[in-house]
């Protein structure tokens, strides 16, 4: 079975979800995890999509995390079907209790989808933030930040990021390799991933190596991607730059470690 634990679907924004289940069915991707755009706190296209197409989806919705009531709406998306939740490494609640609606979502069980810079993974408060809630799945997208375009020194970032695979409730969501490689000038249809490759694939097993496969997954950034290499190939140059792993590497990758987290079975 293949996840794609990270996609885009709206009817106000990008594309629509039955856009995104046409390049599912093309690629053979059994489900996905709808996350909600940021800027957007209307589940209900996403929840009815989830509905219309059972087993295809689940939904991580968006919170305005500055309400004092964002732990209730979020306990009436739960019982509505909401999945999980997509935070900001820095977001945090009104009142005397800064970590309220984290702790909420960890009480309810439902995991983080986790969006932010690199830099904010890797300060002193998440680290604190990341402590004090080892009941609930933090799943920082875009491998913690570093396949962003903002990281820096990737490298560098990179150590620091890795220094939160000891806390067992963090995972990753590796992207597509446009992401993380440049389009070689010149494409060349004899070249099956015509990527600058250089240093890429080791550092994604430096990165399998600290976290392990249990706690990454793969997603496709859909629909964005389609500005990169394209959903095909997101999906597909990924696996083959992973094609020394075992098949029980690329099964927790690419399907048990999402379908764990998100659809907990």
């Amino acid at each position: 079975m293949i996840v794609d634990s990270h996609c885009h679907a709206s009817d106000k924004w990008y594309e629509p979800v039955e856009t995104l289940l046409d390049a599912m069915d093309r690629n053979a991707v059994d489900a996905a995890v709808l996350v909600q755009m940021l800027g957007d706190f209307e589940h209900e296209y996403m929840l009815e999509a989830a509905r219309r197409y059972p087993g295809r989806f689940v939904v991580v919705g968006g919170v305005r995390i500055e309400r004092g009531d964002a732990c209730e709406n979020i306990r009436r998306a739960a019982d509505a079907g909401l999945a999980g939740v997509r935070l900001r490494p820095g977001g945090r609640s009104p009142g005397t209790d800064p970590l309220a609606l984290w702790r909420c979502l960890e009480e309810l069980r439902l995991p983080i989808s986790c969006v932010g810079k690199a830099a904010d993974f890797t300060s002193p408060d998440f680290t604190a933030l990341v402590k004090a809630l080892p009941g609930v799945p933090i799943v920082l997208e875009h491998l913690g930040g570093l396949a962003r375009p903002d990281v820096g020194d990737r490298s560098k970032m990179a150590e620091a990021v890795l220094e939160l695979a000891q806390y067992p409730n963090v995972h990753l969501k590796l992207p597509g390799l446009g992401q993380l490689a440049r389009r070689m000038a010149e494409l060349d249809p004899r070249i099956a991933m015509p990527l600058q490759m250089d240093g890429v694939t080791a550092f994604i097993d430096h990165i399998i190596t600290a976290f392990s496969e249990r706690r990454i997954m793969w997603g496709s950034d859909f629909p964005p991607v389609a500005s990169r290499e394209g959903y095909a190939n997101a999906l597909e140059w990924t696996r083959l730059s992973l094609g020394h792993h075992p098949a029980s590497t690329l099964q927790s990758i690419f399907g048990e470690t999402a379908r764990r987290v998100f659809f907990q079975d």
